[in-house]
């Protein structure tokens, strides 16, 4: 296929010239395409959409459900005594005869798995910004800092410090 040329463009010109008496053969080499292709061309004026691939499946994907048994588990366990990704490897080795798996591979497949857990046993993630607003006139906030300033082109530092006062929507 010629650069620049689009499926259905090909197809058009194989048509065209398989029309005027060309044979399949020089047609093939003309647009350097394969004989399934100028078939192809010939049963049908437009080209068919490519098929998917099947998904392949993943050397992990039987020990995917202990993994998530140990995670759903640790929801439930003190924070100290929670499993690592080493650890979670580890036990995949020792207890699940796991092999032709490589670390990185569990612990891309935990660390995309761990936030879901939390999500379908109903603990989503922390909130981490609360808005506040405060009714203009009932209401005010004061905030109090201090930034630490050091310029390139001046030897000094110094502190800096900051009050802001909000009182309503802005």
């Amino acid at each position: 296929m010629p650069p620049g040329q689009s499926k259905v463009e090909l197809y058009a010109a194989l048509r065209r010239d398989a029309r005027e008496g060309m044979p399949n053969r020089a047609l093939e080499r003309k647009y350097r395409v394969g004989w399934r292709t100028v078939q192809k061309a010939l049963s049908s004026a437009w080209p068919q959409p490519r098929e998917p691939y099947a998904p392949r499946r993943s050397k992990l994907d039987p020990f995917k459900p202990v993994i998530d048994q140990m995670l759903l588990a640790d929801l439930d366990a003190p924070r100290k005594q929670r499993h690592t990704v080493v650890r979670i490897y580890r036990r995949l080795i020792n207890e699940h005869a796991m092999d032709d798996v490589s670390y990185q591979v569990v612990h891309a497949y935990v660390a995309k798995r761990k936030p879901e857990i939390r999500v379908e046993a109903g603990r989503g993630p922390a909130r981490v910004f609360i808005e506040q607003s405060h009714l203009a006139g009932a209401e005010a906030e004061v905030d109090f800092g201090e930034v630490a300033v050091r310029l390139r082109v001046c030897p000094a530092s110094g502190v800096t410090r900051g009050l802001v006062v909000t009182a309503g929507p802005r």
